[in-house]
């Protein structure tokens, strides 16, 4: 009997011991990896069925483990916002717009995207397509180019704003923000220093394209190219500002769309979004 069995038998007695019985119904198996033999597992004397995909808080995972399946999905859901918002609101725009969206629709495209974040073109564009559709509703902006609409608002596409949100993630584990040991993820680069004090080291290689898009390695050419001034930032939000001047991460609309809207004002500046 394989081990495997051995602990499926194990929590079937303890089930009967403490009398705490499985909800078979809900119990399943997922396979990963393709030398997977597929075994059938059994609780007591139920085979367990398979699946190939379930969601685990808050995010489906599939056995293929590409997220193209959970980015449909939560690109279904915040259209859907999206469109409640477009029916209840006869008049919008951009003092309107943001917080809705912001409130409504955007936290469930980035909701722990670190553990997501697309690769394929075709993920990027339909999640891309959500925050295009939101910025098409106001009427200032709606003829403009995608990325005008974006500055014209005060938004990063969604692209660069998981981009950034990695980066973030990155600074709070190597400076201790987080509950977790940087060492599980990363490997402090300990030769050829050029750039900052806390370069990572980058793998010479990855089996697949699906592995050089996980966190652990996606994040660490971004991270590398920072400057030592803002790798280096004492806070969070220190952080995040030194990270958005150095991107230029803040706008200015041209004075030409505010005369072409009938206004005095020459320009605007809006900051980028906190994150």
């Amino acid at each position: 009997m394989s081990r495997h069995y051995r602990d499926m038998d194990r929590v079937a007695e303890w089930s009967r011991k403490w009398l705490l019985t499985f909800n078979v119904d809900k119990c399943k198996t997922m396979h990963f990896g393709h030398g997977n033999p597929r075994t059938n597992y059994k609780l007591g004397e139920r085979n367990l069925d398979k699946s190939t995909v379930e969601k685990d808080l808050g995010v489906f995972v599939s056995t293929d483990l590409k997220s193209s399946t959970h980015v449909a999905k939560i690109a279904a859901k915040a259209n859907s916002r999206l469109g409640i918002i477009k029916r209840n609101f006869t008049y919008m725009d951009r003092e309107i717009l943001l917080p809705l969206y912001k409130a409504l629709v955007r936290p469930i495209l980035d909701y722990a995207f670190q553990c997501w974040s697309p690769y394929l073109v075709k993920d990027i564009k339909l999640l891309e397509q959500v925050q295009r559709r939101a910025t098409k509703l106001v009427p200032e902006c709606s003829e403009l180019p995608y990325e005008e609409r974006c500055k014209f608002l005060g938004l990063q596409t969604l692209e660069k704003r998981r981009k950034r949100g990695d980066t973030i993630e990155v600074y709070k584990l190597l400076h201790g923000y987080e509950d977790i040991p940087y060492n599980k993820f990363f490997s402090l680069s300990t030769t050829g220093l050029r750039g900052h004090s806390y370069k990572l080291v980058v793998p010479d290689h990855w089996r697949t394209s699906l592995e050089g898009n996980w966190f652990t390695i996606r994040t660490l050419r971004e991270w590398n190219h920072l400057p030592e001034h803002v790798v280096t930032a004492p806070s969070v939000s220190t952080f995040k500002t030194r990270y958005d001047r150095h991107k230029g991460y803040g706008y200015q609309i041209p004075a030409q769309y505010f005369k072409r809207w009938g206004s005095n004002k020459k320009y605007s500046y809006f900051p980028t979004n906190q994150y």
